[in-house]
């Protein structure tokens, strides 16, 4: 049984980081694409960012380019979202998610497994 758990979400100010980390486990998830995901109140759950199986590729929403990283740890099975200069608008909680295939892609369809969230809150 594959199951993801996101940790490292809280409170900051605006400007400030985050650094979320997801932790697989019960599968070969060094073989898939991972993501990121996040739902705010009211609204739709929305890709962030995902990275293909080795890590050599990355995708990322344009409204977080430049500010978030994803990256993985395969030896670790740990997939981490590091967030810098935070805004209100990006309070949420934050989703990790592993790919039915092992590039990378935007759509929650294309995710067999989620993690429960972690709530990040941005405050102004």
């Amino acid at each position: 049984q594959v199951q993801l758990v996101e940790s490292g979400g809280g409170l900051v100010q605006a400007g400030g980081s985050l650094r979320l980390s997801c932790a697989a486990s019960g599968g070969t998830s060094s073989i898939y694409a991972m993501g990121w995901f996040r739902q705010a109140p009211g609204k739709e759950r929305e890709f962030v960012a995902s990275i293909n199986w080795d890590g050599s590729t990355v995708l990322y929403a344009d409204s977080v380019k430049g500010r978030f990283t994803i990256s993985r740890d395969n030896a670790k099975t740990t997939v981490y979202l590091e967030m810098n200069s935070l805004k209100p608008e990006d309070t949420a909680v934050y989703y990790c998610a592993r790919r039915r295939v092992g590039w990378t892609g935007r759509s929650s369809d294309e995710y067999a497994y989620w993690g429960q969230g972690t709530q990040v809150t941005v405050s102004s």
